[in-house]
């Protein structure tokens, strides 16, 4: 059965059982800055585990693409991957444990066949914050499942939580016996020897867990439930690896047959960070040094690395990539219209880091000889952390460079002079500014002088009474929200959108004047949480447009910004809108 196959199957039986087929969120979460991309099925539905009503019901069912970035340096074994699709159905306060278990069990029984005997599941031990969940256990053996094919384990096996706060429950997490030996006589689901491998899990929800650690009841119930499209993909098709099916094998043969060696482990690198480089951009991400650009200009450059491994010329990156994108069309159509954006965007990526081999691997081999002339087979952590800092060198690939040499890297003085580097960057920054801004670029800059025009133009446009209520600032785009009561008509988006372009062409001055908070507010300067500002703050004033108290920073002209770009408006919370907008650079 290919992944198409498997996917559309389990999408109709969920519908067919009362739930609404949704649309997959972006990779790159849009309102979400808990994370850099969407790790699991229920990220994006985050709200409606809260209360929030979702507008298709209380039975929901999709498939998520997701990508977690703990498992790159994994990639290569026979199952680790970045980039992963997350079929999922979600009980939004309505089913919980018994009806969620039955549905699960006849989908992998009846419709995907596989025998029952196949099948272990495990279950909430319990502990000081939740009951041990007998509940579960006694749903599963209603359904089918032996009393021996039942496994207890704890919360760092059957507790499910997206980051450290959140919504949060225990699962129930459903395996898969190989066939492969034991590792011995007490093999269990928890044994990491390859016999069992989880392709399931269901998540009830029922808490959420503080800030602090502490744990309260949800207003709802809910279910939520991921199985691994790759996984359950590989193992219905018999293979060994989801790099032997349909969705990665054109490439891996390719690789092959255009490597100079048979470095399986390479060739994995390179397809698994291609597929996901390629989901990244085609979903609107682009490479840098900060947060998810700095994911995927890792992907890239780990993935020309190992190119050059396998000796095969990076000529072949753009055939490898249109290989790849055709290869993924059926799964994904959207990637053949980004097509051109895609190979253009690893290419220059490529560029980049092929300058900046040259020059980190001539420091680097300096090093070795240093360290050989002085009989060490440990680079210092302080080369290590020159050639990041100096070259854009990833320490990452200094280690595997080491390796290659038969040296070691002394990664506890690079981890203790990186984190001094963050402490300074992280003070240098909370000086220049203190307006929720992802970066210090001068694209998050622009942006956030475009917020202080988007805010006067509303006034203008919409009425005085219109009141900034927050924002969200990356390098890429804006999100502002306000106080309003009503939706703004198309009309008022474009007079608002119309402004602010007028205002950027007159090419205003950006001017700051330090004083009092007293006299800023008295000088009619606005100001978002007052309480949270020093006695004397910044006043930053655009022309005679707009004067805000803020912690900067700005551009020094509204002629830098480029053309304002409305997006979308809609609604936040009760009585307050959201506007994303965008600054495109002619």
């Amino acid at each position: 059965m290919k992944a198409i196959e498997v996917r559309n199957k389990f999408l109709k039986f969920f519908e067919e059982n009362g739930h609404k087929v949704i649309e997959s969120a972006p990779l790159i979460p849009e309102d979400d800055s808990s994370v850099l991309f969407n790790i699991a099925g229920m990220q994006p539905l985050k709200p409606y585990l809260m209360g929030k009503k979702h507008p298709d019901g209380v039975r929901l069912t999709d498939y998520q693409k997701c990508l977690r970035t703990n498992d790159i340096e994994e990639v290569g074994d026979n199952n680790h991957l970045t980039y992963f699709e997350m079929l999922g159905n979600w009980s939004l306060g309505d089913y919980f444990k018994e009806e969620s278990i039955q549905m699960t069990f006849d989908f992998l029984t009846k419709e995907l066949g596989i025998p029952i005997e196949k099948l272990s599941v495990t279950v909430f031990a319990g502990d000081e914050d939740c009951e041990r969940d007998d509940l579960t256990a006694s749903c599963w053996k209603k359904a089918g499942i032996l009393p021996d094919q039942i496994y207890y384990y704890g919360k760092e096996h059957n507790w499910w939580i997206a980051g450290e706060e959140g919504p949060c429950g225990s699962d129930t997490e459903i395996y898969y016996d190989t066939g492969k030996v034991a590792c011995g006589h007490d093999c269990q689901p928890s044994c990491d020897c390859g016999k069992y491998v989880e392709i399931w899990n269901n998540v009830f929800m029922e808490f959420y867990k503080h800030k602090d650690g502490h744990y309260t009841k949800l207003n709802q119930h809910n279910v939520d439930t991921g199985l691994g499209l790759e996984r359950i993909t590989f193992i219905l098709q018999g293979k060994e690896t989801p790099f032997d099916t349909e969705i990665f094998k054109p490439v891996m043969d390719k690789l092959t047959e255009l490597a100079a060696n048979d470095i399986l482990v390479s060739k994995r690198i390179v397809a698994e960070h291609m597929r996901a480089s390629i989901m990244i951009i085609s979903d609107g991400g682009k490479p840098s040094n900060v947060d998810r650009g700095y994911v995927l200009r890792k992907l890239i450059r780990r993935m020309v690395r190992h190119m050059n491994k396998l000796q095969i010329s990076l000529d072949e990156l753009s055939s490898l990539l249109e290989l790849n994108i055709k290869t993924l069309s059926e799964l994904y159509p959207a990637l053949e219209g980004n097509k051109e954006l895609i190979i253009t965007t690893v290419i220059d990526e490529k560029n980049k880091f092929i300058q900046t081999l040259e020059k980190g691997k001539r420091e680097f081999h300096k090093a070795v000889e240093k360290a050989r002339k002085e009989d060490n087979s440990k680079i210092d952590g302080l080369v290590v952390f020159k050639l990041y800092e100096t070259y854009g060198f990833p320490p990452e690939l200094t280690k595997e460079l080491a390796e290659e040499a038969g040296m070691m890297v002394d990664t506890k003085e690079f981890d203790v002079l990186f984190k001094q580097h963050q402490e300074k960057s992280r003070a240098g920054a909370g000086q220049k500014f203190k307006g929720g801004l992802s970066d210090a670029s001068p694209e998050t800059i622009a942006y956030h002088t475009a917020t202080h025009l988007l805010n006067a133009a509303l006034k203008v446009i919409v009425g005085p009474e219109v009141k900034q209520k927050g924002s969200n600032i990356t390098s890429e785009r804006m999100r502002f929200d306000f106080k309003c009561n009503h939706k703004l008509t198309n009309l008022e988006k474009q007079q608002v959108e119309d402004l602010v372009n007028k205002w950027i062409q007159e090419g205003l001055n950006v001017t700051m004047t330090e004083m009092s908070k007293d006299e800023a507010l008295k000088s009619g300067a606005e100001c978002v949480f007052i309480e949270k500002y020093p006695d004397v703050v910044k006043v930053y004033a655009i022309g005679d447009v707009s004067k805000e108290i803020c912690g900067g920073p700005h551009v020094s002209n509204t002629s830098e910004l480029g053309t304002f770009i409305i997006q979308k408006e809609e609604a936040s919370s009760a009585g307050v809108r959201r506007i994303k907008a965008i600054l495109r650079k002619e």
